[in-house]
């Protein structure tokens, strides 16, 4: 199976669309200053997970087979904690349900210490909610290369579910030119009307490589 980044980020979040959620939030962050680095979090306002609920939902050989019957993907959580350590990098998950919040990961002992990345946490104000975080070394022979970043931003664009997704996007250091941005589904919709037709994907497309650079 040859799959990329970019597949990863899109299954979970997928995930994120389908849990009930008003807004989702993706960010991906690159860095090639010192220590590379390729980091993506997805937040979500859905109805969040049980801390049973998240064990369940990252153990390997727990699964229905029918979650997601119509999926291309569906690697699951599973695989991407899985490709994250293989490829010198880590995870993180913090889920809030009820007002009660459950964290699980790689690093959570140096998170507590202050010694890691701050958790990203839920979305802000969210009384249930899930943020997930992975991070991968792109110098590391295991780490699957980073694939259509603009093609993955129009995909999530065109999730159905949530009335409000909002793409971050930032990447420093390194031979290419640096990013900062951030689009929201809000925006392009009411620059663009329908974008399942066809002409507005195509502007749409266009539009997410130019900030990347590539038009």
């Amino acid at each position: 199976m040859h799959f990329t980044l970019a597949d990863l980020v899109a299954d979970i979040t997928q995930n994120a669309a389908e849990s009930g959620a008003d807004t989702v939030e993706l960010e991906i962050r690159e860095t090639f200053s010192e220590k590379a680095e390729f980091r993506f979090i997805v937040k979500d306002n859905g109805k969040g997970m049980s801390g049973a609920d998240l064990d369940r939902a990252v153990d390997p050989f727990v699964t229905d087979g029918i979650k997601h019957p119509g999926r291309r993907i569906g690697l699951g959580l599973p695989f991407l904690i899985q490709t994250a350590l293989q490829s010198g990098g880590g995870w993180r998950i913090r889920s809030v349900r009820n007002g009660e919040s459950v964290l699980r990961g790689s690093d959570t002992a140096g998170a507590a210490s202050g010694n890691a990345v701050p958790d990203a946490g839920a979305r802000p104000g969210a009384e249930s909610g899930t943020a997930v975080e992975a991070w991968f070394d792109p110098a590391n022979v295991d780490t699957p290369p980073a694939g259509d970043i603009p093609g993955l931003f129009r995909t999530v664009m065109l999730f159905s579910g949530p009335g409000e997704i909002i793409l971050k996007r930032s990447r420093t250091g390194g031979p290419d030119p640096e990013l900062n941005y951030e689009v929201t589904k809000s925006d392009l919709a009411g620059a663009l009307g329908d974008m399942e037709d066809a002409s507005s994907l195509a502007l749409l497309g266009r539009y997410l490589r130019s900030l990347e650079g590539e038009e």
